[in-house]
């Protein structure tokens, strides 16, 4: 049994059609539990909901002990890198297609949140990638992923040609038209259409993936998370992208060094129920059935 819980924050998918009867029924449930409850910010005013406080996701973290996210993935994702510098679990209701981290049924809510609420759960404290990209010397972004980094071709741009680096170790110069490095919990994303390995969220590793390399032996690598990868974009007069997540990123140029290592925060997901990695990949992804 794990500690009770005192104030719930509430975060949907902003442009979901007839989420608000969804989070009104999740605050009520809660509120009679005994719970204080926010919403977060933009959910609060795109559902136009304001019965409740509406907190920031830096006044999440301050005030809240545990987060609510109602939505796809994507969803998860977005609020994740919010909220992994202030420690704040999370737990996913999922409306969305996949759900592979978002992992409740809509129409289970209640009784997977009654075990919550008295403490009844597990916890998966899930890494993130930190990235930064340095121009003439400086660093001109930076941000935090949970599911992968992209560097990627515009949309009719040729190939990019990348050097890749692993420390002080050389490890290839590629054209393709991208490479992805992926975290474990992201390994059953972008990463895993790109042809990579599906990778147990708890190992402490990452995995580069090239996207559809000219030469045919590149094949995706797994590497310790301990590792510091540097891509160097040698790749003139092409639209270029850093991207984080599929969420945000930066455009890119010829020169620039993107830097991915581990990061120092965690997502730290709350699992209830028994139902294991392998069971979502049988029941979401049909591995192995």
């Amino acid at each position: 049994m794990g500690r009770r819980f005192r104030h719930a924050a509430l975060v949907g998918k902003h442009q979901a059609e007839g989420i608000r009867p969804l989070l009104e029924d999740i605050a009520t449930f809660l509120v009679q539990q005994g719970l204080q409850v926010s919403f977060e910010r933009q959910t609060a005013h795109s559902t136009h909901v304001d019965a409740y406080g509406a907190l920031s996701p830096a006044e999440i973290g301050e005030r809240c002990d545990l987060a609510i996210v109602v939505g796809g993935d994507g969803t998860m994702l977005g609020i994740a890198r919010e909220l992994a510098r202030y420690d704040v679990p999370l737990v996913g209701i999922n409306q969305g297609r996949l759900g592979f981290i978002t992992d409740v049924p809509v129409g289970q809510m209640q009784e997977a949140l009654e075990p919550l609420i008295a403490g009844d759960f597990e916890e998966e404290h899930r890494a993130m990638l930190a990235s930064e990209v340095w121009r003439d010397g400086g660093c001109i972004f930076e941000g935090l992923s949970m599911n992968d980094v992209v560097v990627s071709r515009g949309a009719t741009a040729g190939m990019v040609e990348l050097r890749v680096d692993i420390g002080e170790e050389f490890v290839a110069n590629l054209r393709a038209d991208g490479l992805i490095i992926a975290s474990p919990t992201g390994s059953t994303a972008y990463n895993l259409s790109a042809g990579g390995p599906i990778l147990q969220p708890q190992l402490p590793v990452m995995v580069i993936s090239p996207i559809c390399p000219h030469t045919l032996s590149l094949r995706p690598i797994v590497v310790p998370d301990s590792s510091r990868l540097e891509i160097r974009l040698d790749t003139p007069r092409e639209k270029v992208f850093l991207t984080l997540d599929g969420q945000e990123g930066a455009s890119l140029a010829d020169g620039d060094v993107v830097r991915v290592t581990k990061g120092d925060a965690t997502a730290r997901l709350v699992r209830i129920g028994n139902r294991s990695f392998f069971d979502n990949l049988r029941g979401k992804l049909h591995w192995g059935e």
